[in-house]
């Protein structure tokens, strides 16, 4: 499998990683799941994180060759 395939599947893995985490934090902000203040600034900054990765190897991904 080419590099760049590689790349987009990671970049894909990522994304989706970020919806799911980023439904768990309104979850917990609604009350639906335990969870306090700390918990949402902690999946927060997961969120980013994945949200950079996902970017990062898109980018890679479109524009790198291999």
């Amino acid at each position: 499998m080419p590099q760049s395939n590689v790349y987009a599947l990671i970049a894909l893995a990522s994304f989706a990683a970020t919806l799911l985490v980023s439904r768990v934090v309104v979850r917990i902000q609604k009350g639906e799941m335990p969870g306090g203040d700390l918990w949402v600034l902690y999946l927060r900054t997961l969120v980013g994180f994945l949200f950079a990765a996902a970017i990062i190897y898109g980018y890679r991904a479109l524009f790198i060759p291999n």
